[in-house]
């Protein structure tokens, strides 16, 4: 990856880490097909391990709006979708996952435009936590699962359920991508590098999410998503 690939590569994963501190998800959906089309190698472990220090940064600030029991039944079922989705890393080549990365944004993208919007209930929590492992592991976007069980509550606490259960669900990637050794020194030292970009990111989120409308920067990521996928798919292709 040249410097300037990798600039323009920070620049997005500090606008996606800006997104996903101010509506609980967003650093997968935008920065893995900028990723992928570069580099698809370095996925998923490189943003998966910045995806670890980004939900700990969101646990920290709204820790006291988290909702306990819907992470713990969304952790429920992240665990065999964890090792679903570290089992296809080890046996799909990187042209396949990122084909697979740009069909999950563009039907999560889809799901969001259409309004469906299903009730956090202890079943539907427990599938999309499955989901969300499933594709957290092999594409590191395990965002949109959760996002449509808990888009009804308060916006501190989608964030700090969403930062929790990323938090967990992001050692438990980790860990199953280091078992089928999917993580290697090249993929530490990319994220390292990404690092301050991510914190920036978050950083700056605690301005936006005073002032700019939750609805707008939804709207901005996913249609960034969006056009980020269709470039994979047109490269891939």
């Amino acid at each position: 990856m040249t410097g300037v690939e990798l600039l323009i590569v920070a620049l997005v994963v500090a606008v996606a880490s800006c997104l996903q501190g101010t509506i609980g998800f967003g650093l997968g959906m935008l920065s893995a097909p900028v990723v992928a089309l570069l580099d698809p190698t370095l996925l998923p472990g490189s943003l998966v391990l910045l995806a670890g220090a980004l939900t700990v940064l969101g646990v920290l600030r709204d820790r006291t709006a988290i909702d306990f029991r819907g992470t713990g039944w969304a952790l429920l079922g992240r665990v065999p979708g964890t090792v679903a989705g570290a089992l296809l890393v080890a046996a799909l080549p990187p042209r396949v996952l990122a084909l697979a990365l740009a069909a999950t944004v563009l039907a999560a993208v889809g799901l969001s435009a259409l309004g469906w919007r299903p009730r956090p209930r202890p079943a539907t929590v427990a599938a999309a936590g499955a989901a969300s492992g499933l594709m957290g592991t092999a594409t590191s976007i395990g965002g949109p699962p959760m996002a449509l069980v808990w888009h009804g509550t308060s916006r501190a606490r989608m964030r700090g359920t969403m930062s929790a259960f990323f938090l967990a669900g992001a050692v438990m990637s980790l860990v199953a991508l280091l078992a089928v050794g999917s993580l290697d020194g090249r993929t530490l030292r990319f994220a390292a590098v990404l690092l301050p970009a991510m914190v920036l990111g978050f950083a700056l989120s605690g301005v936006v999410n005073s002032r700019i409308d939750k609805r707008v920067v939804r709207a901005l990521g996913m249609t960034a998503s969006a056009l980020g996928a269709g470039l994979v798919l047109l490269q891939a292709l």
